[in-house]
């Protein structure tokens, strides 16, 4: 994997393909959400059920214009050959003694996974939360999802807790991690 850094994005090759890493701009907000809907339509381990989240492009935008003006808030995209692929939410603290703090979701379409795209995303993420001053990214994450769990410990992420019976897919409950990597 080759890197080159550019100046709010990052271009890597991953299996000689270049893959941009770059914060978000509110002119993305329709191919953002598009591809929010499309990871959740095919996961089983996201919040939303797959047709279940009602966001226009609209509010999209302006979810992106606020999110810009934070500084302890930022989305960042995967992207090849002019397609996202993946992102990942980073939602500060709103509270004077949170904004050190941030909650993290991360979404990768399926025949992305399993090629660094996640491992891209918080690499990233690691500079971006240095720069920005978070001392703490945390996240939470189906205890059944086995690639998400195994990449966030790859990435530092430790277990804290177990949140029981907090989500019903399909007719059954499951349990979540809390996790978080300190800095």
């Amino acid at each position: 994997m080759t890197s080159v850094r550019l100046e709010a994005a990052e271009l890597v090759f991953l299996e000689g393909n270049p893959m941009l890493i770059r914060e978000v701009v509110t002119e993305d907000a329709e191919r953002f959400l598009q591809l929010i809907k499309e990871v959740e339509d095919k996961s089983k381990f996201m919040l939303y059920e797959a047709g279940e989240r009602k966001m226009t492009a609209d509010k999209q935008r302006q979810q992106i214009e606020i999110i810009t003006k934070q500084t302890n808030a930022t989305i960042l995209i995967a992207e090849e050959k002019g397609d996202f692929c993946g992102y990942l939410m980073v939602i500060g603290g709103n509270a004077q003694r949170k904004k050190h703090t941030a909650y993290i979701v991360v979404g990768v379409l399926d025949e992305y996974r399993g090629k660094g795209i996640g491992t891209l995303l918080f690499q990233k993420l690691d500079a971006w939360a240095i720069t920005h001053e978070i001392v703490r990214l945390e996240l939470t994450v189906v205890t059944q999802n086995e690639a998400g769990v195994n990449l966030y410990k790859k990435m530092g992420y430790e277990i804290e807790g177990t949140k029981k019976k907090s989500l019903m897919i399909d007719g059954t409950v499951y349990d979540e991690y809390y996790m978080a990597k300190l800095r």
